[in-house]
Order: C-alpha cells, then structure tokens, then sequence
C-alpha cells in the first residue's frame, strides 16, 4: 500500500495502543516498555524505518476518553504512551531535532475524536494486518506484549475463535524475548484454545530457550489431563499458595495412558522434553500410529538433539510396533534423531542408504560406527559408482583407497556436491587432489576449478595460492566466503599476498570476507586512504586491527558506540572515560547490545563511567533509585555494581532488579568478583523478603537466572526439599560453579539421590554434570551399558571436560559392560587390551590413555591406518612417543625413507624421533601449522626448523610474510643470527598473523629486538601493537616492561602472562598489574605472584576481581541529563507524533 496510508495505519495502531485498555483485566505487572523496545530494536535491525513527524493532539488525556468511571486509571494513558514512545527514543537515532534538543513537532488544530472509543486490540490487530510490513512491525511491538498478557488472563476463553487466533497471531513475537517467569501460559483454557496456542508454540520452538520449552511441556501435560481426564499431575503444593483450578481435582494415576494420538500431536517436537514414564504412559496402538505418519517424521526434524535415554526408550516401544528391530530397519527413514541410538542389524545396500540419510546430524561413537559400517554395506552392492552418488555427506568415510580407484569424474562431482563444510583426512584430500593437479603441484587454477575445490581447500599448497586471479576471486564474495572459511592462517596470508599484488588497498578492503580481512596487517590498515573509515563498521575485525581503527575514528570524531560492533574490542578505558557525562547511559546501553565483542575490563571501565555520572545527579543515586532508572542501566553493567550499593538497593525495585538477574549473563563478571555473592544475597531478600529461604517456591528460585550457580549448598538445605531438588537439576546446567562450593554440592548432591552407581540413565543425563565435578566419582562410575553413550551426550555440553572423564569414556570404550570381569576392573586398567582399528577411531583424542605395552600389541596394518589419528594427539608422554616412533618405523622404514605424505600423516608422532633424524624429516611447509601444538622441546624445533629449510629450500632472510606465519612456532628454532636476518617489512606483515607462538625466553628476547626495530621502543606502543605482538611481549625484559603505557595493559594476550620470567614480571607497577584485568591476572603463576611486593600484590588481587579503586573522574562533563520528572513532561506532548499524520 501507499506509503502514507501505512503511515496512516502505524499511527491509528499506536494511537489505540497507547489509550485502549485490554477488555479482560490484566493481573500481575508486566514490563511492556521493555518488551517494546526489545521488538523495535528488531524492527530496526531488519532496516524498517520509523516515522519521526509529530503534531499536537490531547487526545491522550485519558479522561477524555469513553471509557468505563470504575476502570479509569488516570495513569494508563501516559505510561502506555511512554512505553511507546521510551522505546522509540532509544531505538531511533535520526528523528529531527530542534536547538534545544527536542523532536520537532508540526501545527495542527484537528483533533481525532474518532479515535478516543478504541479501547480493543482486536481493533488494532485488523490494521496491523492490512499494513506494510515495516509499519506493522512497528505496530506488532506494542501490540504483542499487550496480546499476549491478555491470553493469559482469565477470561479469554470468552473470546470467538476468530479473535483468539487473532490475539495469538499478534503475541507471536512477544514469546522469544520474554523471561521463562513470565510465560505465564493460562491455568485454565477451552481445548480447542490450547491447540491453536500450541499452534504458535511449535512454531517458536527453534527460538525458545531450555527452560521455555519446560514450562510449555509442564502446562501442556497440565492441560491434557485436566481437559480429557479430568485429573491433575501438578500437587497444590507446587503453585507457592496461588490458587489454580487444577487444585480442586484429583491426582491422576501413575497407570494413566495420558499420551495419545492427539497428545502427541500437540507437544510436536516438544516430545523431546518427555520423561521416559510420560513415554510408557503412552498405549501402544497410539503410538505406533503416530510413528507410521507424516507428522512424526515432521515433528522429528524440528527437534533438537534427544537424550539417549528418551531416544532408546522411544525406540523401544516403536520396536514393538514392528515384532523387533528386523522389521523396524525396514522404516529407520523416520526415525529422525532416534537413529542416532539405534542399535542397527546387518543391513543391505538399499536400507543402508535408508538409514544413513538419518544419521547426518548425528555426533558421537555409536552412530560413527554405525556410519562407517552402513558406507561398506552401500558400496558392497553391484554398482558401487553409482552408489558413490547417493551417501551424501556420509561420503567422507570412504577410504583414501576407495577415493583414489574411483574414476575422475566421479571424484570430480564429490568435489562439487559435498560443499565447503564436510572434513576430510589428509590420505582422502591428497586422493582427491590427485586428479585436480595433473601431476602439476603448483598449477594455476581458475575461479571455477577454485569454487570445485573449496571443500579440500586445506589441502592445496601455497605456491597453487599465490597464483589465484585476483580480480576473479574478488568479484565473486560468495565463492571467496565459502573457500577461506576453511584456510588455516598461513593459507589466508599467501592468498593475500598474491591478491594484494593486483588490487588497491582500498578495493581490497572493501572486497575481502572477513576470515581474509582479519589476517590484514596493521601495516597495510595504516597506508590505506582513511576514507574507508565509513565502512569499517560493517565487518569482522581482529582485536589489533579493532584497537586501530578505533583510535583513528576517536581521534576524528566522538565514536558511535551502538555501531562499533566488533570495533568496540579495540575501544580503551581512556575513551571510555572521555564519553561526557551526558552521553554516558547512551554510551552504556550501545555497547552492551554487542556483548559478544565486550571484554570484561571494557565492562568495569564502562560501568564505572555510568555510575559514577549517574551518582553526580544524586549522591545517593543506587539507594533510592527507582524501577524506571534501574530498568534503563544495563544488565551487564549493574552486574559490576559494588556490593555495598548492590545491598542498598531499595525493595521497591525488586520486581525488575530479579527481572535482570534472570537474564543476565554471569560470564561477563569475573569469577572472584565480590559482586556475585552480594547480587546473590540481594535477590534472595527479594525472593523471601526476609532470610526465610525455605518459603521461596520452584518460580521464585526461577528467578535467579545462572545466579543459582552461586548458591551453596547450605544455602539449598534451608530450602523446601521440593524446591531444592528442583534447585540441583536447575545447577546441573550451570556453566561455571564455585570451586569453594562444589565438594559440599557433591556431597549434598549424594544425600539427595544416594549412590551414583545407583541412578538410573535418566537421573545421570540430568545430574551428570555436577556429579562429574569430582574426578573421584567420575572414576568410580559403574561400567552401564547406558553409561558410555549418556557420557558422551554429557561431554558435549560442559564447558570443561576433565582428564577424569576423558580417562572414564576411554575404559569405558575398551571395556565392554557384558564383561563383567573386566566390568570389576573397569577403574585399573591392564596391558591386556589390544588396540584396533575401530578402537582408535572411536576414541580419537582419547587414545593419549593407552600404555606403551598395549601399543606395542599394535599390528603393523592397525599402526598404518590410524596413524592420522594417533597424530592428532598431541599430549603424549615420552615413553608413549617412543613407541610410536618404533611402530613408525616398522611401518615405513627408515627416517631416511620417509616421504612427505607419511610426514604429514604421522603428525605429533614425529616428536617421537631425535633432533638428528627430525632434521632429516621432509617437512612441508603447508604443514607445519598443523603440528604446531603438539608439545614441541625447545632443541626439537631448531632440528624441526632445520628440516623445513632444507626440504622446503628456505632461507631466514628470504622468509616472506606468508612462509612466516606458516611456520608458525617453528620460528622459534631460528637461531639468534637468523633472526636478525629476517626481513623487516615481512615480519612487520606476519607478526599479527603468529602472535600466539611460545617460544622459550632467549628466543622471545630475539623476536622483541626484531619487534623493537620494527615499531619503535616499548614505551611508544599502542594497544595495536600489543595485541598485534602478542606472546612476542614476554620477551620484554623488566625496564622494558615497566615503561609500557597502563592502557596496553588489557591488550596483553592472556597466554603471555605465564610466560613472563618472574622477575621481569615484577617490574610492572601496581597500576600496570590492575589494568592486567580479571583474564590475564587469572594467568599469573605462584612464582610471579611470590615476586610481587604488598603493593602489587593488592592491585593483582583488584584486577582479578574486578573491584578496582575509584578514581577522580576527570573527564569533561557535559549538558546535564533530563530528570525522571523531566522525560515525563516531555514525553507527554509526543502524541502529536502519533496523531498528527491522520490527516495528513
């Protein structure tokens, strides 16, 4: 439609938002500003543009409006408009504004009397679904919240259905952003009203979080069994004194078949939250109907991954659909994720395919196995090219062998089909190159053959990079994404070497994917033309790179805070603390809508601006604070309050203090920070209101947000059991506990629900987690013949695997359960296990735990064909690498005899040999990225360094920037001399790029005097510099160190902390060490910190925690903020803007 009819639309929609009042009443208090603003943030992100012309018009004043005398609220009118026009303030940035500040208004006389009676979002609804997309978003954020509350509000089963689909349709986008709290799904709805929410729920699945997905899955069961039952799951106990409809039936019976055809349906993929009695209550005839539909197959694609022991029950009773697992292979392409735990018969080639098209997303050892067992049947058949074909991404199982005798074509159209994310063996790409290269290593390729080959791009060497078409390359943005996505940084530095000889910097700039434009150097950034500045923002920049840029554009022009992105990495404390005290809330809320680029130094910094100028308004500012302000302070900011203001927060802001808490992201506060125990503390008070915790129910709890990793567990105990219970699975999920805390845990954890080697598979996937905190009861786990596969399933969600739990999953792979002699000895191990093939593969990084003696039983065969594997360990002992390098040996013969393929197969195993015969080795330069982490000895890399110079015929001085990254920690084995002779223009290209080597201290020292000559002495360095350098500042000695500038401080890289000499580290001031931040002082070791003096020490201590001492805020404050009082006069009028274009 027109562009002013929409206009038209967008503001009769807001105008009814702002003046009509839900016909059914709204209990409980709802933060609709907040939920507005969140969706007009959206609106704009997507590019809708919001209209900024107003005009003056009473027709807010709500007494005017026709309205009920006993509903009137003389303060809805202006919080409704304020909510509105609050979130547009902040969400738009170019309305017009005049001299003072203000938003510009135009005249007009014409009041629109015809608007004051629309009091009903049905009214507003019908607009917004007649509108433009930009203007009914716009509309739909106002509107949603206000829909959704009143869904939930009895009474709205009154509705027709016309409406209610209407109401749903409207509240749609409210759902993802709301707090799991305030879901608030009605008690008591009509059956026909609960599918078509569910409607909208099974719709929103994919962006609701876990516990979201809880609440729906508990109200469904609730409303099931009330609605066709007539009997409740929920006791009355559970609603914390709020009467429900539910507390007047009886408890339903264990034996209920509750799950039917219709109930299954309804939780759509949903089901996956299912426990496994809620599966047995399932009657058999029903089930297997649902399994033979189309909606099981659909309702299977929207899940997420399902716990395996809900997929094995689940398995279990569709088996019995079929008479066993025979018939069931028969139709294992509906199985969905349910293949990944399925325990498949010797199949043919034609249900192998079946079943392998089930098994792509699948991610751990049994469906792997499976897999590989599946690719052999398919191939078996008697048109094994054509079958090629059709394994889809199942494809990459096929050994170098099989790859290598397949025709050129067929190797060619694999090339194309399998796209840039599949992974391949260095054996498979060096088969698939084979025909690609034509014998030629180094050929020219075109854009075409570079697109066919982007799924094997780590495969190709850099002389085959140097020599890619830039101007073709470069217009393509798509192929250039797709193929440097998957380089390693020296492939990147050589393909940018060899695109920069054809192209301006600036072209260059603007045309580069990101993984490209992140290996740029400071050097090349500093002689482009500063006009690309204008576009920066838009693009994915290193930290260096960042803190460049950043500096440059401060030093034009004040920074846009909210469009720095990942900019804001190079943003310093000093900018931060120049931001005039007016702009200090803006500047706060910016960039924390970016947090992913915010480290937690930027976050003191910026949360000590904001508090320190909010508390020149009012001395006494946190203590009588009020809802609106504490709203406006941003959740990552207020979690860096001190604890003494985090105590005098008023209870009046309770209800959107514990509001932040349940969203905010502890991770951006350090984990000694003496903030988290008293945020704790604060909303425990708001909880109990009082120190009464045993009267906090399951939602109050809810409350807490990731603040519930912070309880101990004397805490838990003062707890109803109910509620503790609950407390402990919620803990479970936790992604960071208290070291302080987490034996008493355990141990209250083992009161609760007795011996671990009791529990059940259910009750170890949902309290694993915390169990697997301590290394002694991991090792104490029985041998299940559940245990493996839920162990595998926990592993892939912690944030920390421990060398126990690795240790555990390594015996548990080679000790089969069925053995229960070995089950008895399952935690000390013997040499009498061979290892094998499918072993190896199975176990992967594992593999670091077999004994020297059970390496030796290897065959010969077994040692060639996991020797990629085994070389991707990279943390084997002596003793381990000694007879690997014997088996190595055996396998291909002399060191002497070795070619540059075995090399690069054996990869970390070739420490295993001495500085003689690794001076010998045919190490290719392509490959040294790859073995840069595996443990190297200082006296190992001169003799590494001494074989890639001499297969590779390099030179120290003739290194170029590209073979400098690529040698990546092997530059360590230059010695002294070489060093020196490096080129000072490569080097100054490369250092970015290598940052992260750790080369011993003699070494470092060589690198700084290179660094030194290059940007100038330490003193002058920038925050670029610094992070730029990277571990090549542990080189610095004690003076040098002592006259860094304190803000390069935080740029120093957390790996060169440890690196530092104890002694050199203790030149650094004690304003230098608290600038370190929470990261790097979490890096110092016990000899730095013995060096330190009381003084130092103490400033560690206050960059560890995050509580530094305040400063005098010297920065230049400008124009004053508006008061609370002040933003309310001056929002009141801005109804104009939403009345005036009517008539326009």
């Amino acid at each position: 439609m027109a562009s002013k009819g929409g206009t038209f639309l967008l503001l009769l929609a807001v105008a009814c938002a702002a003046s009509a009042k839900p016909q059914y009443k709204m209990p409980g208090k709802f933060n609709f500003k907040n939920m507005a603003q969140k969706l007009m943030m959206k609106c704009q992100k997507m590019g809708y543009q919001m209209p900024t012309m107003m005009q003056q018009s009473p027709v807010f004043n709500y007494r005017q409006l026709d309205l009920p005398v006993e509903e009137t609220n003389e303060d809805l009118s202006s919080s409704n408009l304020s909510t509105f026009l609050d979130a547009l303030k902040l969400a738009t940035e170019d309305a017009g504004k005049d001299s003072l500040g203000r938003v510009t208004m135009a005249d007009s006389d014409e009041t629109p009397y015809k608007m004051w009676n629309c009091t009903k979002l049905q009214q507003m609804i019908r607009l917004m679904r007649n509108s433009s997309e930009a203007s009914a978003c716009y509309m739909q954020a106002v509107v949603a919240p206000m829909s959704w509350t009143t869904l939930t509000t009895a009474g709205e089963n009154n509705m027709d259905p016309g409406e209610y689909d209407a109401m749903v349709w409207a509240a749609k986008p409210a759902l993802p952003d709301m707090l799991p709290s305030r879901l608030n799904l009605p008690l008591e709805v009509k059956a026909q009203y609960m599918e078509k929410i569910m409607n909208m729920m099974r719709d929103m699945y994919d962006t609701m979080s876990d516990h979201q997905r809880a609440s729906v899955v508990k109200w469904v069961k609730g409303q099931i069994t009330q609605n066709y039952f007539n009997c409740t799951m929920t006791p009355a106990s559970d609603s914390g004194g709020e009467s429900r409809p539910s507390d007047s039936m009886e408890r339903c019976k264990s034996s209920l078949k509750w799950l039917n055809l219709k109930a299954m349906k309804t939780f759509g993929p949903y089901i996956s939250r299912l426990t496994l009695h809620d599966v047995d209550s399932s009657p058999k005839e029903m089930l297997c109907e649902f399994f033979k539909s189309d909606r099981f197959t659909s309702t299977l694609s929207r899940m997420s991954k399902m716990k395996p022991s809900l997929s094995k029950k689940f398995l279990e009773r569709i088996q019995e659909c079929y008479g066993g697992s025979g018939e069931l292979a028969k139709h294992t392409d509906k199985l969905g994720t349910l293949a990944c735990y399925y325990d498949a018969p010797d199949l043919p080639p034609d249900l192998s395919k079946k079943l392998l098209s089930q098994l792509d997303n699948c991610n751990n050892p049994r469906s792997r196995k499976l897999r590989k067992r599946l690719v052999q049947s398919v191939m078996s058949s008697s048109n094994a090219a054509q079958s090629v074909h059709e394994l889809g991404s199942s494809v990459t199982l096929l050994s170098p062998k099989q790859l290598s005798e397949l025709p050129d074509t067929d190797r060619e159209d694999i090339l194309k089909n399998t796209g840039p994310n599949v992974r391949w063996t260095k054996r498979q790409l060096m088969a698939l190159l084979m025909s690609k290269q034509d014998g030629k290593k180094c050929k020219e390729v075109t854009l075409e053959e570079l697109i066919t080959l982007q799924s094997v791009v780590e495969g190709l060497p850099r002389c085959m990079l140097k020599r890619i078409r830039a101007r073709e390359i470069l217009d393509d943005p798509d192929a250039l994404r797709n193929i440097s996505k998957r380089m390693r940084r020296g492939q990147l530095k050589t393909m940018l070497m060899g695109l920069r000889k054809d192209v301006n910097s600036s072209e260059l700039l603007s045309k580069l994917s990101d993984p490209l434009l992140r290996v740029l150097s400071l050097n090349v950034l500093r002689k482009t033309n500063s006009t690309f500045l204008d576009e920066v923002e838009t693009r994915t920049w290193s930290q260096s790179q960042a803190a460049y840029l950043a500096k440059k554009m401060h030093d034009q022009n004040p920074l846009n805070y909210r469009r720095l992105r990942s900019l804001l990495q190079g943003v310093t404390c000093k900018m931060i603390g120049k931001v005039a005290d007016k702009d200090s809330l803006d500047m706060a809320q910016a960039i924390t809508e970016n947090p992913q680029w915010l480290s937690k130094v930027q976050a003191i910094c910026a949360s000590r601006k904001l508090f320190a100028t909010l508390e020149k308004k009012r001395p006494d500012y946190f203590r009588t604070i009020t809802e609106e302000e504490l709203d406006d302070t941003p959740t990552l900011l207020l979690l860096h309050l001190p604890p003494a203001k985090v105590k005098d927060l008023p209870d009046s802001v309770c209800p959107v203090f514990l509001d932040k808490m349940e969203v905010a992201n502890m991770s951006s506060l350090p984990v000694r920070a003496p903030s988290r125990p008293a945020l704790l503390q604060r909303a425990l008070r708001c909880l109990s209101k009082g120190e009464d915790l045993s009267e906090l129910t399951t939602e109050d709890v809810s409350r807490l947000g990731q603040l519930l990793c912070e309880l101990s567990a004397s805490q838990l105990r003062l707890m109803n059991p109910d509620v503790m219970r609950s407390s402990l699975w919620d803990m479970a999920t936790c992604l960071y506990i208290p070291q302080r805390h987490r034996m008493d845990l355990i141990q209250l954890l083992i009161q609760t629900y007795k011996d671990p080697s009791d529990w059940s598979a259910e009750t170890m996937e949902a309290l694993g987690p915390l169990l697997l905190l301590d290394d002694n009861a991991t090792s104490a786990l029985p041998n299940k013949p559940w245990m493996k596969d839920v162990l595998y399933f926990l592993r892939s969600r912690l944030p920390y695997v421990s060398d126990a739990l690795k240790k555990k999953l390594f015996y548990l792979t080679i000790t089969p359960p069925s053995n229960s002699e070995r089950r008895k000895r399952a935690a000390d191990i013997t040499s009498t296990e061979t290892p094998t093939i499918s072993l190896m593969e199975e176990l992967e990084m594992d593999n670091v735990f077999w004994m020297p003696a059970q390496m030796d039983k290897m065959s010969i065969d077994t040692f060639v064909s996991t020797v990629e594997t085994l070389g991707r360990v990279t943390d084997y002992n002596a003793d381990q690498l000694n007879m690997l390098g014997k088996k190595a040996t055996e396998a291909f013969g002399p060191v002497s005899q070795m070619t540059e393929s075995v090399v690069m197969q054996m990869g970390c195993i070739t420490r295993g040999f001495s500085n003689t015969d690794l001076a010998t080795l045919p190490f290719s330069l392509d490959a040294m990225e790859d073995i840069t982490g595996c443990g190297w000895m200082e006296s190992q890399m001169e003799s590494v360094w001494m074989g890639v110079a001499k297969y590779n015929n390099l030179m120290a001085q003739e290194l170029g920037a590209a073979e400098m990254v690529m040698l990546n920690q092997f530059i360590c084995g230059l010695n002294h001399s070489e060093i020196r002779q490096l080129d000072m223009e490569a080097f100054k290209d490369a250092v970015g790029s290598m940052g992260d080597i750790q080369c011993p201290y003699q070494v470092a020292r060589q690198l700084k005097s290179l660094a030194v000559s290059a940007f100038g002495e330490p003193s002058s360095w920038t925050e670029a510099h610094v992070s730029d350098l990277g571990n090549i500042i542990a080189g610095l000695d004690r003076t040098e160190l002592a006259s860094l500038k304190e803000s390069v401080c935080p740029f120093f890289s957390e790996t060169s902390i440890p690196l530092i000499p104890a002694d050199n580290f203790a030149g650094l001031s004690a304003s230098q060490l608290e600038a370190l931040g929470p990261d790097n002082a979490a890096m110092v070791t016990t000899e730095q910190l013995a060096a330190l003096g009381d003084k130092q020490q103490a400033a560690l201590k206050r960059a560890g925690t995050g509580s530094q001492e305040e400063k005098p805020n010297t920065s230049e404050s400008g124009a004053p903020s508006l008061s609370v009082e002040g933003i309310s006069a001056f929002m009141k009028p801005l109804l104009v803007f939403l009345i005036g274009l009517l008539f326009l």
